[in-house]
This record gives C-alpha cells, structure tokens and sequence, in this order.
C-alpha cells in the first residue's frame, strides 16, 4: 500500500511540472529581410609607416634594368662642420726659444723709436728679449745721464719709473753686447701714469749702438 502511494506521489509531481513548463512563454525574434549590399560608413585613410628614410627617393627597377639603380638619395646632413669654438694653436715656439735675427750690418746703425706727447706727471719704461734669451745686456740714458748702468734682458719686463720734466725727456739704449746670437734684441713699453700704453717698440742694435725714445711732457 504504502509503495503504491508513493508511486502515485511521483507521477503527480512529474505532471505539474510538465504543465508548469508548458505555460512559459518563449522570446521568438522577427526576421530581418534588410541585407545593406554595399556598406558604407568613414573611412580612414591609410597612414604611411614612419621611418628614417626619405621615401621619396627609393631605389626604382624599370623594364630590364636589374642593377637595383634609381634615384640617388638626397645629401646627407653633414654634422662635421665648425662648431663655432676657437681653435688654439698648440704648435707655436715659446719666444725665449726663437732664434735671433742675423746680425747684418743693417743693424749697424742708431735707431730712432719715436716721439710721444703725454699729460702724465710720470711714465714707467719696461722692456725684455723678445727673441732669444742669449744673455744682452743694455745701458740706459736719460737726457745724457746714465739711469741704468749695465742690465741684462730676459723674457720677462723689467724697467723703471721716470718722472718726467716739461718739455723734452730723451731716453737712450745702449746696446752693450750681442749675446750668443743676432744682434743685441728687445721690445719696449712705455705706459703713463695711469697705466695706459702709449709706446710700443723693438730694438735690434749691434754692440755700442744706441735706440732712442722721446716723450713730451705739456
């Protein structure tokens, strides 16, 4: 009996469950008839890939030509030009290494430096060898007084102050030798009381020969 009851208890439960399903509706989606044939719609250009290379001038091979020859491409940047910077010379002979001229009789003779006309109380008289450092020495004079009796130049200035009196101031050099080599050599400054430089010169004397310089005081 009591199998026979749940057999029946099943079988119902199998029957609702069929007429629950039945009831449910199904979605159904109409149709659509409407093929687009030709789409249409934005179209984006195709983008050329980037490079490093001008595509303009790509190498071209026409008709038989195989040797794989076309356009030459353009002239490369050229980055090896100046860059502005000064150049320094590094091949240059320090001037107490340079050789003195040769002593010619051309420079047996007196040499006159110039005349400077100045407002300065005092000037200050440097000079040095300006060729080879040979061992010339030099006397100095001022208006026929020696000031400077027996001196020897080398590559550095050396000098004096003199005050100066109105009117003519007469500076002599006497070469007293000739060194090793050349004539007896130098370069002369002169600068005024303010340190400006009014006279610039060179002397090149053989032994006794005297290089004379006049400043003016007004």
């Amino acid at each position: 009996m009591k199998l026979n009851v749940c057999l029946f208890l099943v079988l119902l439960s199998f029957k609702m469950t069929a007429q629950f399903d039945n009831k449910t509706k199904k979605v159904e989606f109409e149709p659509i008839d409407n093929v687009v044939k030709d789409a249409s719609g934005l179209k984006i250009p195709k983008s050329a890939i980037p490079g490093l290379s001008n595509q303009e001038y790509r190498f071209e091979v026409k008709g038989d030509d195989t040797s794989g020859l076309g356009k030459e491409d353009p002239e490369p940047i050229d980055i090896s030009t100046d860059d502005g910077f000064l150049t320094t010379k590094t091949d240059m002979t320090p001037k107490a290494f340079l050789k003195d001229k040769l002593a010619t009789d051309a420079f047996d003779r007196d040499q006159v430096l110039g005349e400077i006309m100045t407002k300065s109380g005092f000037v200050n008289v440097v000079y040095r060898d300006h060729q080879s450092v040979d061992g010339d020495r030099i006397r100095v004079y001022v208006n026929d007084d020696i000031v400077q009796s027996d001196i020897s130049l080398d590559a550095s200035f050396r000098g004096f102050d003199l005050t100066l009196v109105p009117g003519k101031n007469i500076i002599e050099f006497q070469a007293l030798n000739q060194g090793e080599s050349g004539p007896n050599t130098a370069e002369l400054h002169v600068y005024d009381q303010n340190g400006t430089l009014i006279s610039k010169n060179e002397w090149n004397l053989l032994t006794g020969r005297k290089a004379t310089i006049v400043v003016h005081q007004n």
